[in-house]
């Protein structure tokens, strides 16, 4: 099937033929359709399903279809909510694309920057808002922002804005906006409290549902490495003396560790940036697009700045310390692999960690390979004899609603902020995958 399949109009299917996109993934094939019928729509798709453009291609096309029929307005007619900056900056990037030839008017919001510029754009009206909650209610508190002629509500990543404790912002949020409207609903998981909201603002939705986050890509070469804690650094440079690994995508979970690890890599003389929330916003643009372009060979970050990231041909990622939530492997290893290309994924293990590697195999439902031609192996006794996590700290250890651990030393330890974060990204296309 090809995008032409779908029933597109000329304008949009122009942009896609642009961006060099032929083949819709599965989340599209069923979306698409459905969301182009006025029916709301429940999607669960995890990381590299391609479900940005499953929504926003179709809402584009509805948005035109209106835009002809009827004088146009300076009122927001399509909201997209969405958990971080990163993420949003990327929708907006994607409407920008597909929506080119359509006249449409677009734009982002959210937090750590300057309101005013945000508020200029809305003032001279925007047909699309995508933002963050946050920054939406302020400026919804402020006046400068009316959601009364909202005919499409789109949630995305709805399980991460609950693990963020945004869920009742974005009720606040809901309740601005006509009952009366098409919602799109998208989440890669659904515990019961997104349930339930999905529930709540749901009009007979249909479901769509692809590849379950219990699934790792076949594309991606997955390889375990025990190792003692403190030679987790020693581990990375030697991994790093390989010249073939053009790029490398290394998650810690705390923004302290991704701070260290960045100061240990430069002085070996490894072009590294760390990407946090303590950066600011410019920085961590700053930061992806160097990383893009290749000036930066690493980039380190925490799950949830890593939320948004959508690199081409990120050929490793690097577990420098494991997620105590075992979805979050399944979803910062997906960021490589995409779109039918090859991926590598190391994962560093410490004694500590040996019980959080249990439970990612009970998930992915295998092994993953151990490598132990390296310079630094634990010893056997130590990976038959695991240590107990550090103390359980509710939401505050390693960011998540399980608990996890609490801050360590070193390169280790837990992030006080909220980490088990996932991100949708490319998807199958040639030569390049719709987002």
């Amino acid at each position: 099937m090809s995008f032409e399949n779908l029933k597109l109009i000329e304008p949009i299917l122009k942009a896609l033929k642009t961006e060099g996109y032929t083949t819709p993934t599965p989340i599209q094939k069923q979306a698409i359709p459905i969301i182009l019928q006025n029916r709301d729509l429940l999607g669960c798709a995890q990381t590299g399903t391609g479900k940005t453009a499953a929504f926003a291609i179709p809402t584009l096309q509805l948005l035109y279809q209106e835009k002809q029929q009827h004088k146009e307005q300076k009122t927001i007619k399509t909201l997209i909510l969405t958990p971080t900056r990163e993420l949003a900056i990327q929708i907006d990037e994607s409407f920008a694309a597909y929506g080119r030839h359509t006249g449409l008017k677009h734009t982002v919001i959210f937090g750590g920057v300057s309101q005013n510029p945000q508020v200029d754009i809305i003032r001279r009206g925007v047909d699309v808002l995508t933002a963050t909650p946050g920054r939406l209610l302020d400026l919804m508190n402020q006046g400068y922002i009316r959601l009364d002629h909202i005919k499409i509500l789109i949630l995305d990543e709805a399980d991460r804005m609950l693990d963020m404790g945004f869920v009742h912002d974005v009720k606040k949020i809901i309740a601005k906006v006509p009952a009366k409207r098409q919602t799109l609903f998208f989440s890669a998981t659904m515990p019961k409290e997104i349930q339930q909201l999905a529930d709540s603002i749901l009009n007979k939705p249909e479901k769509v549902e692809v590849t379950p986050v219990s699934s790792t890509a076949d594309t991606i070469q997955q390889e375990l490495y025990y190792v003692e804690k403190n030679d987790k650094r020693s581990l990375l440079a030697h991994i790093l003396k390989d010249r073939d690994i053009k790029t490398a995508l290394v998650f810690t979970r705390t923004k302290h560790g991704a701070d260290k690890v960045v100061k240990d890599l430069h002085k070996i003389g490894v072009t590294a940036e760390a990407i946090h929330g303590n950066k600011s916003q410019n920085a961590r643009q700053r930061a992806l697009a160097n990383f893009k372009n290749r000036t930066t060979r690493v980039l380190i970050a925490t799950d949830i700045a890593a939320r948004g990231i959508d690199i081409d041909e990120l050929t490793h990622v690097i577990n420098y310390e494991i997620p105590n939530i075992p979805e979050t492997y399944v979803h910062r290893i997906g960021r490589t692999g995409r779109a039918g290309a090859d991926g590598i994924a190391f994962s560093f293990c410490d004694q500590e960690e040996i019980g959080y590697i249990k439970d990612i195999h009970k998930l992915i439902g295998k092994q993953i390979p151990v490598n132990e031609d390296h310079p630094y192996p634990m010893s056997a006794k130590a990976i038959a004899n695991p240590l107990p996590p550090p103390a359980q700290g509710g939401n505050k250890g390693g960011g998540n609603p399980r608990g996890g651990p609490k801050r360590g030393r070193g390169f280790g330890g837990g992030d006080k902020k909220k980490s088990n974060n996932r991100r949708e990204g490319n998807m199958s296309g040639k030569p390049r995958a719709a987002r």
